[in-house]
């Protein structure tokens, strides 16, 4: 098919994601490598971000490929209700990732029915309604899990399902105070937390519910101590804590999954992404030892058609031992202290970059107007200029893929980049950043 028969049946007959549909000119993919991707043309891309920040081991992985077609032969499905080999594998090892306080997973679609099925589940064991999450956050755009996220996609899902709170992110760059250490920050937003339990009743609440580190809302790292004082919150009023890792799992950080650098236990973790780097969907919700006894005399009611799908399954196994085999955390970290260095060489040069946040190959640089006011290059929620969607129009022209949201610019390649490859790539992103400058 040719480059502008494949753009013209796409447009006619796919609705495309978070878009108007009139302006969309979708580049025809022909084959991907690695950090690479090349359209019909011959024309290379290099992946900044991981696709939807999924792909963590980058295109044609060919263990992963391998697991898929071996299980293909054998069979491509089976109900939830037998036992599957790949399904019960995949569950062991992801049970032998996670803390010792957890026990089982139930297996999900992706991330969105993921979320859904945790909240369920923290509302069925303690009998509570009410779930708090984070305004910065995003969760998914299911009904259940559009209500969890705080920040504008969930709009169109309002009016909402009653028993969903928000509350503020740990956002330090954006909050009025001014704090001299992290320690004042956690103190402040524990406290403010604290108090919005206490008014709405901690009897009343099932489950808080975090995105470990902020994902496409900005890369929002938790000052220290924070999570572990969330985490106390909880034990005392005996509320859950769920942990959103389907962005920030599976090595995004230089940890298996993001809460180990905060050394809390959750009592469940969601995920999804990174478990088969988007090469079959597949989601999940592992949940600590007590919850999975009390749903051994009480009944478990979730259920989907897909759970634990065996291709998907096959392709997480294969997923999970290539990020064991190839050292992924360990060179995650070499390359992610690079690309931090980097960008943070790029906030001293660019007027435009107000702040850089970054922990593994995970990072978002916030453009503003004035470093000093810290205005926003763009204001919350708008951008009838389409400023952003210029500036990621201007990296696409260098080969440089990547999305904006908000403010933000995201930066998390494949996990597999190496420090040669981003000092290749990087320069597209300060030239950019420079004609940026040059219009404030």
């Amino acid at each position: 098919m040719e480059t502008q028969e494949l753009k013209q049946l796409s447009r006619r007959y796919v609705l495309q994601s978070w878009s108007r549909q009139r302006m969309l000119d979708p580049i025809p993919v022909d084959h991907g490598e690695g950090l690479y991707f090349w359209d019909l043309e011959g024309r290379r891309y290099s992946d900044m971000s991981s696709q939807l920040v999924n792909l963590n081991l980058g295109f044609n992985n060919p263990a992963i490929v391998k697991a898929i077609q071996e299980q293909a032969a054998r069979y491509c499905f089976i109900s939830p209700a037998y036992a599957s080999q790949p399904r019960a594998e995949l569950a062991e090892k992801i049970i032998r990732l996670l803390p010792d306080n957890m026990a089982k997973v139930f297996f999900t679609n992706a991330g969105a029915d993921a979320n859904e099925n945790a909240i369920k589940m923290a509302r069925m064991y303690t009998g509570r309604y009410k779930i708090f999450s984070r305004y910065r956050s995003y969760h998914g755009s299911t009904f259940g899990a559009g209500n969890l996220t705080g920040e504008p996609r969930r709009f169109p899902l309002e009016p909402g399902i009653p028993g969903f709170i928000k509350f503020f992110d740990p956002y330090v760059y954006r909050e009025k105070i001014r704090f001299d250490t992290e320690a004042d920050a956690t103190a402040y937003y524990l406290a403010k937390l604290r108090e919005q339990l206490e008014y709405e009743g901690p009897s009343q609440v099932a489950a808080i519910v975090v995105e470990t580190i902020t994902g496409s809302n900005g890369v929002i790292i938790p000052p220290e101590g924070y999570l572990p004082g969330v985490r106390q919150l909880c034990d005392e009023y005996g509320i859950l804590l769920i942990c959103d890792e389907v962005m920030a799992g599976f090595g995004r950080t230089g940890k298996m999954f993001a809460f180990e650098h905060f050394g809390i236990k959750p009592d469940l973790v969601t995920f999804a992404k990174g478990v088969t780097c988007g090469y079959v969907p597949l989601g999940g919700v592992a949940v600590s030892q007590k919850i999975a006894a009390y749903f051994d005399d009480h009944l478990l009611s979730c259920g989907l058609t897909y759970s634990g799908h065996p291709l998907a399954c096959a392709a997480g196994c294969a997923c999970v031992d290539y990020y064991a085999q190839a050292n992924i955390l360990d060179h995650v970290q070499k390359s992610g202290a690079y690309l931090k260095q980097q960008l943070l060489d790029m906030k001293t040069r660019h007027r435009c970059v107000g702040d850089v946040r970054a922990i593994g190959l995970f990072a978002a640089v916030e453009l503003v107007k004035d470093q000093a006011t810290r205005e926003p290059l763009v204001p919350y929620g708008r951008d009838p200029d389409g400023v952003m969607p210029g500036i990621i129009g201007a990296l696409k022209k260098r080969g440089f893929m990547t999305y904006s949201h908000e403010n933000m610019i995201l930066v998390a390649p494949p996990l597999i980049i190496t420090c040669e490859q981003l000092a290749e790539e990087l320069p597209k992103l300060d030239a950019v950043l420079s004609e940026v400058d040059a219009g404030l």
